[in-house]
This record gives C-alpha cells, structure tokens and sequence, in this order.
C-alpha cells in the first residue's frame, strides 16, 4: 500500500474530537478525491460555508491511498483497494476480490489507524472501536457468499465468524464479538440514477446487512449519479455524524 496519507482538519481554532477515515474509490487518489468532497455543500448554514469541512469542524479527516493493483478486466495497474470484475454484476469472477481485499485490510489494520471501509472487510475485521460506517454508492464484496452464509442459518457468532474468514482469510486478525459490529451505526447513500453502481447493489448490501441485524440507515437520493447528492446527501452525512459524535 501507498504510505501516502492526506490528513485534513480540524479547523482552526477547533479541537479535534473526532477522526473521520475515507477510502477513495478505484482509479482515484486521495488528495483528488478530498478536494471534491469538499466541494459538495449542505443546505444550511443558509449564505454561509457549508461544506462537510465548515459543518464538521472539530473532525479530522484522513484519507489513504489505495496500492496499485493489477486489473485482470482491463489489463492495466491502477489504484484499487481490491480487483474485481464488474460493479454491475457482482458474482462474475467474484474470488478476484480476495487477495486484494485481505491485503488492504491487513495494511490498514497494522496502520494502527481504525479505517473502516474497503467495503465492509474491515468493518468486519475491527468494528470495535468505531462510532460509526458511511457508504457512499457502495456495494458488498462476496456478497453471494455473505448469503450463503446467511441462508445455512448458523448459529450467530459462528456467522460472523465465517464471514469474517471469508474477508480475511489467513490475516491474523483477531474476530470481533457479533455484538460489538452491530452496535455500530451504519449510514448508507446511494442515487437512484448512480449509472456506475446501480442502486439494486446498494440495496443488497443494506439487505445483508439487515439480515445481520445491524441498524442501517439507508438514503436513497433520486439524483446525484456516482456521487453525493447536493445538498441532501451532503446533509445526511452531516446529520449522522452529528447524531453518532453526540451519542
């Protein structure tokens, strides 16, 4: 993985309480994808900055790069946190998720750094020591496998122990506690005109999740393409790391 870390915030003259980690997405960089999230602006303050840096300002806001990985679909090296075949259709050529997957959690947990993200494998790995998880147009990794797991009817620490293997296969990764991952609150946003990820896998990724019995808090925004929607994505984000900071 990238050593290469671009940490914004808080802003003067703001304490920091909080940390906020964001995994950019594939063929991105971090620097690249900060700045246009800071871009995007709430509703409110009305006549006043609101982007997520003036709604948030005692948050410090980190974001990894993703390691160059080879893309088996397109032949080519590019910044991707895992491989994979298609967004769209997400059983084709499911097992190139694997390696890439374990791999990026394994260095994000040694990081000693709780990043969450990676699409849900590290959730899964170290969800103990997190207020909370937004996903942004996202989707599940081996979700075919994540129903399986689901359909077999396992007793429910025997459940999420299997799927935490099957995210992290050998990593020596301690397996967390099924109550202390669905005590962590779980935001989802997703438009319903997202060409790149089409909403249908957002939805199933709320619907595993929802079978876990984990509290999710799914937005469906109407437009906003591969991206938040302004300004009432940009408010939801504010407004559930609001919510969980508070509690």
């Amino acid at each position: 993985m990238s050593q290469r870390t671009y940490v914004v915030g808080p802003q003067d003259p703001n304490n920091h309480t909080h940390t906020i980690i964001f995994l950019h997405g594939r063929d991105s960089e971090c620097q690249e994808f900060a700045s246009e999230i800071f871009e995007s602006e709430a509703s409110t303050p009305a006549e006043q900055p609101r982007t997520l840096l003036d709604c948030l300002p005692n948050v410090r806001w980190v974001f990894p790069s993703a390691p160059l990985l080879s893309s088996a679909r397109f032949g080519a090296m590019m910044p991707q946190w895992f491989d994979m075949w298609s967004v769209e259709y997400l059983e084709d050529q499911a097992g190139l998720q694997k390696e890439g997957l374990q791999m990026s959690v394994g260095a994000i947990l040694e990081s000693r750094v709780r990043y969450v993200a990676t699409a849900l494998a590290a959730f899964f790995s170290g969800g103990q020591d997190l207020a909370g998880l937004i996903g942004l147009c996202s989707w599940m990794p081996l979700s075919g496998v994540a129903n399986s797991l689901i359909a077999s009817k396992q007793e429910e620490t025997a459940l999420f122990n299997a799927l935490q293997d099957a995210n992290l296969g050998q990593l020596p990764v301690k397996r967390i506690d099924p109550v202390a991952i669905k005590s962590t609150a779980v935001f989802l946003g997703h438009a319903a005109d997202d060409k790149l990820v089409p909403i249908r896998n957002g939805k199933r990724m709320r619907d595993i999740l929802h079978d876990l019995n984990l509290a999710v808090d799914f937005r469906e925004c109407q437009d906003g393409g591969h991206w938040i929607n302004e300004p009432d994505g940009v408010d939801d984000i504010v407004g559930f790391v609001t919510k969980i900071c508070r509690d």
